[in-house]
């Protein structure tokens, strides 16, 4: 197909006609994706190290993944859930063998599958009898789990809701990796606790193992749904298949997306079958939840985690990436506060703004993030190597050293 516009300044100049301004977007055009490498209009190749916001984990153009979701997309594009729809049953099928069993629920983004948890979580207490007043769920400080009404309500940080008030009721924010101030937090209201095993928008913020532990006691002490965020971190990005699995702490609800379409929307609930029945006929429904062409895309990431070796290949490089951070971090104590994340989940905190790094990283060919204002955020795609770890941190040092003369 040809390209839609000449010249990269024609999209600049058409966008900003056309499309509402949301989106503080850096200044370049992608064109082209291959494995961990992106090139922009203008034919300059780039090492991708955000993948397009922890979606593209298998990396662009991933053989057999692009292979299943070509074929899909020949076949039938998509049908509606008012039919069977034989690739979101196989994902289904794929994500109860490989997680902690039960039943699957699709929807299209992040958001709407934390509507769906925030509607099971109150469907199961009225399932159990418990009055209506038992409908308060907690969340963390911190916390990101999306831009609807529902799930920005749970989400622990002013910032999203300027402008936006009243959230709606029902939700408590109580301190992250804070064992004390969540048992203290618990209520005879409190229906479930919701949180992220490691905050993404919020920093890059693993939790602790023990907090985890204590939570999922708590929670089977008060007869409260423990439902976990990985969107983010989730489906590889951790060194397992999912973030509970590092842990050792099963939740009663694990909520997944971004990388589970291979690019396109859609999400995933799952749960244990008592659970998945305080839900009936009626209770949910998408039109386009578990499109066929993206669960053929999810099918092919699945079958990739299973692969022998992979996770094992992940995790020395996630080992790796982590030493030659935290090396960076201590070479550049004036200009770096801390390295930190958990598998392909990094980040280097900045002592100032960070925007400015992924814009020197950006003119040198890597493509970064920052987040919480400050916060360098690596998400690379999951296929990556050391030598584009190496390569990745000697443009990182470049940027620290041009920071460092800009501050002395």
């Amino acid at each position: 197909m040809d390209p839609f516009f000449a010249t990269t300044r024609e999209v600049f100049d058409q966008e900003a006609a056309s499309i509402g301004r949301t989106f503080v977007r850096q200044p370049v055009v992608w064109t082209q994706g291959e494995g961990c490498r992106l090139w922009d209009k203008d034919g300059r190749r780039y090492l991708d190290f955000f993948a397009g916001h922890a979606v593209m984990n298998l990396g662009y153009g991933h053989p057999a993944q692009l292979a299943a979701m070509r074929t899909q997309l020949e076949r039938l594009v998509h049908t509606g859930n008012l039919y069977y729809n034989e690739a979101q049953v196989e994902l289904a099928r794929r994500l109860v063998k490989t997680s902690f069993g039960g039943k699957v629920f699709f929807a299209n983004s992040g958001a709407e599958i934390t509507e769906l948890a925030i509607k099971l979580a109150r469907k199961h207490a009225r399932a159990a009898g418990d009055s209506p007043d038992r409908h308060e769920i907690l969340t963390c400080r911190g916390s990101f789990h999306g831009r609807t009404f529902g799930a920005l309500s749970a989400t622990g940080q002013d910032k999203y809701h300027a402008g936006l008030e009243p959230m709606l009721p029902g939700f408590r924010h109580v301190p992250f990796n804070d064992p004390e101030a969540m048992a203290a937090a618990i209520t005879p209201q409190t229906c479930a606790v919701l949180l992220e095993p490691i905050q993404g928008e919020g920093g890059i913020w693993p939790a602790r193992r023990e907090y985890l532990e204590g939570l999922r006691a708590a929670c089977d002490r008060n007869r409260l749904l423990l439902i976990f965020d990985e969107i983010q971190c989730g489906l590889g990005r951790c060194g397992t298949r999912h973030a509970y699995e590092y842990y050792g702490v099963v939740p009663d609800v694990l909520l997944l997306g971004k990388p589970l379409g291979g690019g396109l929307p859609i999400s995933a609930l799952i749960t244990r079958a008592a659970v998945a029945e305080s839900l009936q006929v009626g209770d949910h429904g998408s039109t386009f939840g578990g499109n066929p062409v993206a669960a053929a895309g999810g099918c092919v990431l699945l079958a990739v985690l299973e692969q022998p070796g992979f996770l094992q290949h992940l995790q020395a490089t996630a080992a790796y990436l982590e030493g030659r951070l935290a090396a960076l971090a201590a070479a550049h104590p004036r200009v770096v506060k801390s390295a930190r994340g958990l598998g392909l989940m990094q980040a280097l905190e900045l002592h100032a703004s960070g925007p400015e790094a992924v814009g020197l990283a950006l003119q040198e060919g890597l493509v970064i993030n920052c987040t919480a204002g400050h916060v360098l955020r690596l998400l690379p795609p999951l296929v990556i190597g050391q030598a584009e770890v190496d390569e990745a941190c000697g443009i990182l040092e470049r940027v620290l050293q041009a920071l460092e003369k800009k501050k002395a």
